[in-house]
């Protein structure tokens, strides 16, 4: 269609295209093909396709999705350089499945690593840079799973697919209130240690006396609050 037979009203050739009306029979057929084809290849990729995707696994959706696309709804383009393309992800994957299995460096490399956001309380901050994990994703996580302050935390890992995994203090101390602060009927509930100052960027602990001034030893910050039970 050249610029002369555009029009913004031509609804037909917006709702319908300029194919035979015979197309959609056969996008009928593309459609079934390429959703067994998906199928196949997911049940050969593993149970992972299926869960919480790693890198592996979405670089092989977003390949399989790329490669199926065009084919899906262009009648010039056949069927099978689809397949080859699914052929070849689920060979790639399997591959690397089995490389990881029996190389852990390998399998750090393809899927990355562990990483440790919340120790003893206290956030890592140059971790939670590393891994790319804001303040405010944090403790939207911690709350998610019912954690009121960082008292209650022992370690809070980043798993390499991008999950949290939390394990609670058996007891639990005075540490940093992460309700938000605008929410002050329900900070009010808190208990506040008179003993304990808490930094208010990282959770870390002192014990009075402490200039309220002062430095904070791990994240360099001079803002204290007292620490709440």
């Amino acid at each position: 269609m050249n610029s002369q037979e555009f029009k913004l009203t031509d609804w037909t050739r917006i709702l319908v295209g300029d194919v035979p009306a015979g197309f959609y029979i056969e996008l009928v057929i593309r459609a079934a093909f390429f959703y067994l084809l998906l199928m196949v290849c997911m049940r050969l990729l593993g149970k992972r396709m299926s869960s919480q995707l790693g890198r592996v696994e979405l670089a092989a959706m977003v390949t399989l999705a790329a490669g199926i696309g065009v084919p899906l709804q262009a009648p010039d383009r056949g069927l099978l350089p689809a397949l080859v393309i699914g052929i070849v992800v689920v060979y790639i994957g399997r591959w690397v499945a089995g490389k990881a299995f029996n190389n852990q460096k390998f399998e750090q490399f393809t899927n990355g690593n562990i990483d440790v956001v919340v120790k003893d309380s206290v956030m890592d901050l140059k971790t939670m840079k590393k891994v790319r994990l804001t303040r405010e994703r944090l403790v939207a996580q911690l709350r998610s799973s019912g954690i009121k302050h960082l008292g209650k935390v022992k370690r809070l890992y980043i798993e390499a697919n991008g999950a949290f995994t939390l394990i609670q203090e058996a007891n639990a101390k005075p540490g940093l209130s992460i309700i938000p602060r605008w929410d002050e009927d329900f900070n009010k509930r808190f208990k506040k240690h008179d003993e304990i100052l808490v930094c208010q960027t990282c959770g870390l602990t002192q014990n009075k006396p402490f200039d309220e001034k002062a430095e904070c030893p791990n994240c360099h910050d001079c803002k204290w609050t007292n620490a709440v039970e």
